[in-house]
């Protein structure tokens, strides 16, 4: 089974977020093992990524990517015998260049800035969606 990882600087300020993302971790778990590693505010998440995973970070300047494209980045790393994703998401300073440089894919879901308990939300549930999309059920639409 693959393993998703997200890699998060700081943590959510809502009691309403934690639940949301308590939701679709519970649902996740049909499809993927799922962890979540919390690191501090300015600590590196450099020495937490595994090397052998498929690695995106999540930063404004990256590729834009719809729903079928986030599933279809994660079927092919599936096809190509990796068994571990890792979504890194910054602190408020974003990612360091560094952290960027390290991951295969640099993923933006908004040219817009969220809070970190909302876009954390946000991933979630595009992990979620992103299986529901090749399994080929209903969620999606």
């Amino acid at each position: 089974m693959l393993t998703v990882t997200v890699i998060a600087a700081g943590g959510t300020s809502e009691r309403w977020q934690d639940d949301a993302c308590a939701e679709y971790v519970k649902r996740l778990g049909a499809f993927c093992k799922f962890r979540l590693m919390q690191i501090k505010e300015g600590e590196s998440a450099l020495p937490k990524l595994p090397p052998k995973a498929y690695k995106i970070a999540l930063c404004v300047e990256g590729d834009m990517l719809d729903s079928p494209g986030i599933a279809k980045v994660i079927e092919n790393a599936a096809l190509r015998g990796i068994s571990e994703l890792v979504f890194l998401t910054g602190g408020s300073n974003g990612l360091t260049e560094d952290e960027k440089a390290a991951c295969d894919l640099r993923l933006s879901f908004s040219r817009l800035t969220f809070p970190h308990g909302m876009m954390r939300v946000f991933l979630y549930e595009q992990i979620y969606r992103a299986f529901t999309i090749s399994k080929g059920l209903k969620y999606h639409k």
